[in-house]
């Protein structure tokens, strides 16, 4: 390899996604401190993520809008320093208001990194390497859940200040050096056209319907996954990021599986998955024999998603014709409003019908999240099935016939 080779888009990609979830987690194990400090509730306080979402996810929008005018090492580049800077605000903000200011800006960061990265698994790839580095930039999501959470603990022990510190700054910074040190014999994006276009592009609508069915389900599986395990079981906050972290941790073996199940069809693993993990997560929130049986039930259920998650991925950017960014800034969007959606509609079941409710709730949500693909997996299918039939003439036999050695058609 040549001296002036860089870093494989894997690895950039890879932490640039770590330092995005990076910036999302941090809030959740700090919020009580928050609002202590603020002299504010912590429902109050948890709207701090909620106003991050709202902001990614409505400019994940207007990215997808103008896609064609963004490099991707610029738009990279640009959301780590805000991601860096905000986290920076938010560990000094002297008041509430302000650190809503800084969430703001965040979101505007995430945005730009989420659409950005994702983007570029396929722009920087070389030939047949898409799926490895799609695969790679995925992990470093829940591998922030795996390292962070325990750091972010560690440091709000001081103080929940240090936390902005030590996790999403110290993270986004890393990646800011990682992203100008990436391989330059891998072409930037050329300019799309007419990103908009991606809208009138066959099968696009459905499938980001099909993203945000999915990410609310998930999304808000997660949102409430801690909150189950320490009122269902009892379990204590360090024993319930365990077992979190042990749900993060299925994730990553998921999503490596899941690139080889693209080899039969991101529209069948995206059926397949959405059938499992409705199945899964209904288990998850009215079976309740005991902590072992729900952990790892919520382990099994990561997995499918990290499945469901790549494949996603991978038909948005097939359905893009060239229009990856603005594929990937609408699956960002569709992920920000997914843990709104997912979040607020699970409060509401959780009031009336417990656990078991949220559980019947992401299941039909999974349900309808794969409906949507049936459509396309079935002519997948037929083309699988008229491929096989064309192979099966060229080579002399007939479809519906099987030939065994030492037996005729005529004699079987």
């Amino acid at each position: 390899m040549s001296g002036r080779r860089g870093l494989h888009p894997s690895a950039v990609l890879f932490v640039c996604l770590f330092a995005a979830q990076a910036a999302i987690l941090v809030l959740s194990p700090i919020l009580p401190q928050v609002a202590d400090e603020f002299g504010v509730t912590t429902a109050t306080a948890a709207q701090l993520r909620s106003v991050s979402g709202v902001t990614a996810g409505i400019l994940a929008l207007g990215i997808a809008a103008t896609g064609g005018r963004y490099r991707l090492t610029s738009l990279l580049t640009a959301g780590l320093i805000l991601v860096a800077v905000s986290s920076l605000a938010s560990a000094v903000a002297p008041s509430f208001v302000l650190l809503i200011a800084a969430q703001v800006v965040i979101g505007i960061g995430l945005a730009m990194v989420l659409s950005g990265g994702l983007a570029a698994s396929e722009a920087w790839a070389r030939d047949g390497e898409g799926a490895r580095v799609l695969s790679w930039a995925l992990v470093g999501q829940p591998v922030a859940w795996i390292v962070g959470q325990p750091v972010v603990g560690l440091v709000a022990a001081v103080d929940w200040r240090w936390a902005w510190v030590a996790v999403p700054l110290a993270s986004s910074l890393v990646a800011l050096v990682i992203t100008r040190l990436r391989d330059r014999s891998v072409s930037e994006a050329g300019r799309e056209c007419d990103p908009l276009g991606l809208w009138r592009q066959p099968g696009v609508k459905r499938w980001a319907v099909g993203e945000l069915l999915a990410f609310s389900a998930w999304a808000g599986t997660l949102v409430f996954a801690g909150a189950f395990f320490r009122e269902v079981y009892g379990v204590g906050v360090g024993a319930a990021g365990l077992l979190l972290g042990a749900g993060a941790a299925a994730y990553v073996p998921g999503n490596f599986l899941g690139r080889r199940w693209l080899r039969g069809g991101a529209p069948r693993l995206l059926v397949g998955a959405a059938a499992a993990a409705a199945v899964l997560v209904v288990m998850f929130g009215a079976v309740q024999p005991g902590l072992a049986f729900s952990a790892v039930i919520f382990a099994i259920l990561a997995f499918i998603a990290a499945g469901r998650t790549i494949a996603g991925a991978a038909m948005g950017l097939e359905l893009a014709a060239g229009r990856r960014l603005a594929a990937m800034s609408v699956r960002t969007a569709m992920l920000q409003f997914g843990y709104l959606i997912g979040s607020a509609a699970g409060g509401a079941v959780l009031a009336d019908w417990g656990y078991a409710g949220i559980g019947w709730l992401y299941g039909a949500l999974f349900l309808a999240a794969g409906a949507v693909h049936l459509g396309r997996e079935r002519a997948a299918a037929a083309v699988r099935r008229l491929d096989l039939t064309r192979h099966l003439r060229r080579s002399g036999r007939s479809p519906g016939l099987s030939r065994r050695p030492g037996r005729s058609a005529s004699n079987p």
